[in-house]
């Protein structure tokens, strides 16, 4: 019975292994898993089943309720495009690509505003939320039932027994700990409230890989948020170990608002197959002068969407590339792209944190130092307790805030949503935030690699070897 077994475990392996051959995401991860799980493949297949896979299965028929909806605004989108001629000399070749990528054209008549830091973002998120009068559309890659969390509560309960619809959408792998009370709660009041639902459907039983990263909150279809923040007390700092909490979030009015808006409407329909009724204004606001791309990237994407608008990034940028992520686990494309920026003469800086709160994540980015700080790159750790925040400035050309950090994880596992702004006000907003952010700073050198003991070197090549699936 035992050879059976055994034999049985090594069909399986040999099965997977074949499967594997054809979709790992590179020649390297492909002859990785096909030689594990030849050789033992008693833990290499359930690995393989559940980190191995880099398609999100199903989620067409939540594309294509999208796609009904952008078809519809078709007229507006086109009336209202920021850059209607993509070939006009004074548009770089960057924002065609975002917009093919993106499938969704920059808009004009936006404002955008910075939010910096929890107390500011949650002040914000709050005060739209209170003047809701048709809906409220919520969505986090982490709610807690604490401080924070009980304040969002209580308000959302008050909108839904005032007669404002509210639709409340969580990962159910991020928010583990979210008490079912406080579901209950929610729910008892009349809030619509949801899990992502990323295991929904037998193909999907084993992809707990994948998470739904993405931070939302839209109101009326009017007023939208993006950002780093999720909902719980250590995003204001309260954390004893981590202390401040460095993050950026962004509050849009405008067409934008409503394009911010379809993607939280693809991600219902995943989880609830439930098409709401909602409101799709584009008409500019007063004073709105920004354009703005909505960016929505994950893993049921035809295409690398994210990875793709890193490396699209990177290599236009002809003066400047400042890029913020706590976590930093780059391909090896994205590691040429910025060498490559270096040696065209780019001012390439990399803002990473100095406290860690995922140990492997950071004792991996320690490897990159030496073969890109050596070339130019600079690097620098923040030092005024976590930094959290995810953005990108390009030249006095494009700034970008949203929930996508520079790794794998969000490349190619993470649904997330990135906001690009094209103006040359919002761009100077961003530089001044950052560049007093560069004086909480210390420079990371390769010495801080280089320098350390065997056993740390062994820990940050041993975590790099995990950076598929960190």
């Amino acid at each position: 019975m035992l050879f059976v077994i055994l034999g049985f475990c090594h069909l399986i392996g040999l099965i997977s292994a074949s499967r594997a051959l054809f979709t790992a995401r590179s020649p390297q991860g492909s002859m990785a898993w096909v030689m594990g799980m030849i050789t033992f493949p008693y833990v290499a297949v359930p690995l393989y089943w559940i980190f191995g896979r880099n398609r999100f299965q199903g989620y067409v028929a939540s594309r294509r309720a999208g796609d009904r909806i952008v078809n519809g605004m078709a007229p507006e989108l086109n009336a209202g495009r920021a850059f209607p001629d993509a070939h006009a000399p004074e548009v770089p070749e960057l924002f065609p690509v975002l917009e093919r990528l993106a499938e969704l054209p920059f808009t004009a008549g936006n404002t955008v505003e910075l939010l910096i830091d929890g107390e500011a973002t949650f002040a914000s998120i709050f005060a739209a939320i209170d003047t809701a009068g048709s809906y409220v559309l919520v969505q986090f890659f982490i709610i807690r039932d604490d401080g924070i969390g009980r304040r969002l509560k209580e308000r959302l309960i008050a909108k839904a027994r005032a007669g404002v619809s509210v639709r409340v959408l969580y990962d159910e792998i991020g928010s583990h700990t979210l008490d079912a009370g406080y579901i209950d709660e929610l729910r008892r009041a009349g809030v619509r409230i949801s899990p992502f639902n990323t295991t929904l459907g037998w193909r999907n039983r084993l992809q707990l890989n994948f998470r739904n990263h993405r931070k939302i909150v839209v109101v009326d279809g009017k007023t939208a948020f993006i950002g780093g923040h999720n909902v719980g007390d250590e995003y204001l700092g309260k954390d004893p170990r981590l202390g401040h909490w460095r993050d950026t979030h962004v509050r849009i009015e405008g067409p934008a608002a409503a394009l911010v808006q379809l993607t939280f409407l693809e991600d219902w329909y995943w989880a609830t197959r439930e098409t709401p009724i909602l409101a799709w204004d584009l008409r500019p606001v007063p004073g709105g002068d920004m354009p703005v791309l909505v960016l929505p990237t994950g893993p049921a994407d035809d295409i690398e969407s994210c990875d793709l608008f890193f490396f699209q990034a990177i290599s236009a940028a002809r003066k400047r590339l400042w890029i913020v992520s706590p976590y930093f686990v780059p391909d090896r494309e994205i590691i040429s792209a910025l060498q490559l920026a270096v040696l065209r003469g780019v001012d390439v800086r990399v803002m990473l944190p100095q406290k860690a709160d995922h140990h492997m994540v950071y004792l991996a980015s320690f490897s990159y130092l030496t073969e890109l700080e050596t070339l130019g790159v600079k690097f620098y750790r923040y030092q005024d307790g976590f930094l959290h925040q995810k953005v990108i400035l390009v030249d006095d050309v494009m700034a970008s805030v949203g929930t996508a950090n520079c790794d794998n994880r969000s490349f190619r596992l993470n649904f997330e949503v990135t906001l690009a702004v094209a103006h040359p006000g919002f761009i100077a907003d961003v530089e001044s935030m950052l560049l007093r952010d560069f004086t909480q700073c210390t420079r990371a050198t390769a010495e801080d690699y280089t320098d350390r003991s065997f056993v740390f070197k062994t820990g940050v090549m041993v975590s790099r070897l995990f950076s598929p699936i960190l």
